[in-house]
């Protein structure tokens, strides 16, 4: 099948609750297009993959002012995809499909799709020779060549010409043309399964294709309490300002905010109106200010306004610079790793690493002249908990990095990872001198005799437990959820408990705990370790 499973960035549930809603109606010229999503896919159905692709979409299409109305999941059934397709079509101005469009037996969307308007498949000639020079075949009834089998289209009652064609992703400025289209019938792009795939292709074709019609002003806030705290003001400002639609969605779980709400409307001055009236009538604290959705876009310069609003933060962040930075003179970027555990300390190593080397901070080199991806490892301990798994999938992808997922002990894994990766000198640990057998390590320290030779770079050695937290909240970085429950130091589900000083209890009197960054004594980080 054309779906697989990808690790993203994502955030807790969101309960969308739209406080107010725009008058435009329909067949009004000011109206944005429409778009309805159709996923394909039994595995989607079964849980055994999760579907990236309808958020994916769905956010491009919102940036060009497509309004999606509806997303639908549906199994690989043809009677299905068919019914699904004719009423998406009908209903909006643009339909997507996604899946179910590979050579095996049970990729029907392209038979479901002539089904809808009542066609039948043939080959389309483009793709024949396509996939004919790609897989070195000319047989018309192999696997490969399903994929070449597409809608021509009928005449419709109207006599209105439309009929299937190919898109090819282009830029005139370049003179860049992509070598394999995207299949439209009518209204509906159809598109793969695969997210890789489909983000490559939507990506460089959906402003081609659905056009941009991006012209509303959007505001974002982020507040710290719960939107019962602040219903009355939400509700004032709706019906002040009814040309802006005020968009609430409760985060349960969130580190960062517990309340997003959003402002839009076609008049930037009614945005910006109607979010002075709301934030005028509730308490200023409440607001998450400069919080960032993209903790890795622009690192470097975040890094540089956090230094010049929290100045305690420099002497320690200028060191470990400093210590990378000679780590990059000694190596060559091929010969580094970073060892990634899913803790917040090697959290803030990764994070200084990458922003050195995306910021253009090294003498005579830019980010354009390193690798796309990072050399990592992630050593997985036994009874390892499932939120740090969680957690090291999610910041591999954020960071993109070249990741090899090994099983502990340590040694045996550096063994098995120098037995793989052979020119790798030197590893970037989150070591800090406050842990077990650190207090004597130096920034560059040798492995033991009888361990494999590696030299270990500790950027943060000097840092202390407040001071990890201070970064890492500072520029509102993802960590680990754990933290969040209680868990100041993070070992593994036999070795580890939560902090039973951060136990307090909920409104309700029932004990909870609070997070790790509100740990009174940073001496006691480690008093969950058993």
């Amino acid at each position: 099948m054309c779906h697989r499973t990808l690790y993203y960035e994502t955030e807790s549930l969101e309960v969308r609750a739209y406080i107010s809603f725009s008058t435009m109606e329909k067949g009004n010229s000011r109206a944005a297009p429409s778009a309805g999503i159709i996923v394909i896919g039994n595995e989607i159905l079964k849980g055994r993959t999760q579907d990236t692709n309808s958020r994916f979409i769905a956010q491009k299409l919102n940036k060009l002012g497509v309004q999606v109305k509806k997303i639908s999941v549906i199994g690989d059934e043809l009677a299905a995809i068919s019914k699904e397709v004719r009423q998406f079509s009908e209903m909006y101005t643009h339909v997507i499909t996604s899946g179910g469009i590979g050579p095996t037996h049970d990729d029907v969307t392209f038979e479901g799709v002539a089904d809808a308007f009542n066609d039948r498949l043939a080959p389309h000639p483009e793709l024949v020779s396509f996939i004919g020079a790609y897989f070195k075949t000319e047989d018309l009834a192999s696997p490969p060549m399903k994929m070449a089998h597409v809608v021509p289209f009928l005449t419709l009652v109207l006599q209105i010409p439309a009929s299937a064609h190919l898109v090819y992703a282009e830029d005139r400025a370049s003179g860049y043309k992509s070598k394999f289209p995207v299949v439209c019938v009518n209204n509906v792009t159809v598109l793969p399964g695969v997210p890789d795939l489909l983000e490559k292709s939507f990506g460089r074709l959906a402003k081609q294709l659905f056009g941009d019609h991006g012209n509303e002003a959007y505001e974002d806030v982020y507040l710290s309490v719960d939107e019962v705290t602040v219903a009355a003001a939400l509700n004032n400002t709706a019906s002040a300002f009814p040309s802006v639609v005020i968009g609430s969605y409760p985060q349960l779980m969130h580190s960062y905010y517990k309340t997003h709400l959003t402002f839009e409307s076609a008049d930037p001055a009614a945005v910006q109106a109607a979010r002075k009236h709301f934030m005028d009538q509730i308490d200023p604290g409440f607001e998450v200010r400069s919080f960032v959705t993209d903790s890795v876009q622009e690192s470097w310069p975040r890094i540089q306004r956090l230094l010049h609003e929290r100045p305690t933060l420099q002497a320690n962040v200028s060191q470990s610079l400093q210590v990378l930075r000679e780590c990059l003179q000694q190596y060559k970027l091929e010969e580094i790793c970073i060892c990634f555990n899913g803790g917040k300390d090697c959290l803030v190593a990764l994070h200084l690493f990458y922003a050195i080397l995306h910021g253009g901070q090294l003498e005579g080199t830019d980010a354009e002249s390193f690798p796309n991806k990072l050399q990592a490892v992630y050593i997985r301990e036994e009874n390892a908990f499932p939120q740090i798994n969680k957690f090291v999938h999610e910041t591999i992808n954020r960071y993109n990095l070249d990741c090899i997922i090994l099983d502990g002990p340590m040694k045996d894994a550096l063994h098995e990872l120098l037995s793989r990766r052979p020119g790798i000198k030197a590893v970037i640990m989150g070591t800090r001198d406050s842990d077990p057998y650190s207090q004597s390590l130096s920034s560059f320290q040798r492995t033991d005799k009888d361990w494999p030779v590696f030299m270990r770079v500790h950027p943060i050695l000097h840092w202390d437990y407040r001071t990890v937290w201070d970064f890492i909240r500072g520029l509102y970085l993802p960590y680990c959820s754990l933290y969040d429950r209680g868990y100041s130091s993070l070992g593994n589900a036999s070795n580890t408990v939560q902090n039973p000083l951060l136990l307090t209890k909920d409104r309700l009197g029932a004990p909870t705990y609070k997070p790790a960054y509100l740990l009174d004594d940073s001496n006691q980080e480690r008093n969950g370790r058993t």
